[in-house]
């Protein structure tokens, strides 16, 4: 799951969109570049969230900042906009 971007589809902050930093049995630990900074990363159960599969994968995820963070999800947002 780690490098997937996901929804989370419960909690308080339901609809957001998150990249995958991060996965532990039951939970992974998301980051949104900005309110969740890689350096303080949100923990959600993986019941929690919809991974959104058709957006490629990143091996690299240790060195990602939370200026890529936020490009990947301001990239996917824009691409869902000239689909629609």
């Amino acid at each position: 799951m780690t490098g997937f971007l996901a929804y989370s589809i419960a909690g308080h902050d339901k609809g957001k969109l998150y990249f995958i930093m991060r996965e532990e049995q039951d939970f992974v630990y998301v980051s949104d570049g900005l309110i969740r900074p890689v350096e303080k990363l949100k923990r959600k159960n993986k019941k929690h969230i919809q991974i959104i599969k058709n957006f490629g994968q990143r091996t690299n995820i240790e060195s990602m900042t939370n200026e890529e963070v936020k490009r990947l999800i301001k990239v996917y947002c824009n691409g869902m906009k000239e689909v629609k």
